[in-house]
């Protein structure tokens, strides 16, 4: 082999299975969903009287939190191993937690999920509808990202 055939022979084939390409897209999604919970929360408070100034943190937290999301994404999409452990660990580990933590302890302390529903107004509606899809875009992708695929593309 010649030095320029080593330098461009890719240690992974180049291009990723279809799996990591849908498992990014799925990444993208839980990004969306995150994006249109964090803006219905933004009206729902601002509405209630709460300043820009007091959301100003909280948002550019999450506008942080949804481009680094965006970033890793497109990087699993091209085939970066990297990122899909990071995207396992800080968004498929932490990031659920964070998803679910308040409807569970909410269930833990008595309440009832069919009450909780019956009292959803429209946006509340939106909201948890979104919130559903978000975390089952985040399952999917968790899923699809270590799926025999994907690790066969990772080991070669």
């Amino acid at each position: 082999m010649t030095v320029t055939e080593l330098r461009t022979t890719p240690a992974t084939p180049a291009t990723p299975p279809p799996v990591l390409r849908t498992a990014a897209t799925l990444w993208l999604a839980a990004v969306a969903f995150g994006a249109l919970e964090a803006a219905l929360m933004a009206v729902t408070m601002l509405y209630d009287g709460v300043q820009v100034t007091d959301l100003l943190p909280g948002m550019g937290f999450r506008v942080a939190v949804f481009a680094g999301a965006t970033f890793l994404a497109l990087r699993l999409r091209r085939g970066a191993n990297w990122a899909r452990w990071a995207l396992a660990v800080t968004l498929g580990v932490f990031g659920t937690i964070s998803l679910v933590k308040e409807p569970i302890e909410y269930v833990l302390a008595g309440g009832s999920i069919v009450e909780a529903m019956a009292g959803l107004d429209a946006v509340g509606w939106v909201f948890a509808t979104s919130r559903v899809l978000h975390v089952l875009s985040v399952f999917g992708a968790l899923t699809l990202m270590f799926q025999p695929r994907a690790n066969a593309y990772f080991k070669a």
